[in-house]
């Protein structure tokens, strides 16, 4: 899907990626809940756009009449950013791939699993969480066909939420343990959605490819004409990638 935008005035569209709000326990999450909607604030007269692109939950699954009690901070900050007509678009990452359409509805996010491009101002945007593409991490995309699967998402509503929470809780927090290594150490030739860049931009160029999901913030060469930016992530690095309607940008943000 290709979405046209045309900055003007000096606005801009901004790129983040897994805040994993809720991780590791209610304190901690508070806390960068609060620096990120700080962040929010001090860039909402300048963006045109915010891109999200995937994770901003650690956990999140909408019940027909339930949602996560928490993180009122930041919805209530995106509430405001809806009514002042900022773009906003959401991409469901591994974590909170089960954002259905309460964002949709509250604040008019569109909300994808798939890449979209963004056109912006001539400029084309391959943006995307990033999980699953590319070469291996087989693992990972055979547990998220299980977890895309309709029908044990219906099984899984079914269940009382203070269950399913603590179950998804617990799951996040001891792959966190598992995976916190990998995710601060450069793969190399296997940083596997910088490959999965290269062989599409062999295809059809773009002139940035966005992607989040490792946590490092990287900005790379794709061939002659492109770059590969991730965004990092607001747990460590509090990084994020800026497009002022020439050249993109990632930048880091510093708590005060």
């Amino acid at each position: 899907m290709e979405i046209k935008i045309d900055l003007k005035n000096n606005q801009k569209v901004y790129f983040l990626s897994d805040l994993h709000l809720g991780y590791p326990d209610y304190e901690n999450s508070l806390q960068r809940e609060k620096v990120v909607t700080t962040w929010l604030d001090s860039i909402k007269n300048e963006a045109h756009s915010i891109v999200f692109a995937g994770d901003v939950f650690d956990y999140w699954f909408e019940y027909r009449y339930v949602v996560p009690k928490y993180h009122i901070r930041f919805l209530g900050k995106i509430a405001e950013l809806y009514d002042m007509g900022i773009s906003l678009y959401f991409f469901r990452g591994n974590h909170d791939m089960w954002c259905f359409d309460y964002l949709s509805k509250q604040f008019g996010a569109l909300i994808s699993r798939r890449p979209l491009i963004f056109n912006i101002n001539g400029q084309k945007i391959f943006a995307v969480h990033g999980d699953g593409l590319g070469p291996g991490d087989y693992s990972h995309k055979v547990l998220m066909k299980v977890f895309e699967n309709k029908f044990l998402q219906y099984i899984y509503s079914k269940i009382h939420p203070d269950i399913t929470f603590w179950l998804a809780q617990s799951w996040s927090y001891k792959s966190r343990m598992i995976h916190e290594k990998k995710e601060n150490k450069f793969l190399g030739e296997k940083e596997w959605f910088w490959q999965y860049a290269m062989d599409v931009e062999k295809t059809i160029h773009h002139d940035y490819y966005v992607a989040g999901h490792r946590h490092l913030p990287m900005d790379m060469p794709v061939g002659d004409k492109s770059k590969y930016i991730n965004l990092g992530d607001w747990i460590t690095h509090y990084s994020y990638a800026v497009y002022d309607g020439s050249t993109m940008s990632l930048c880091k943000y510093e708590p005060k």
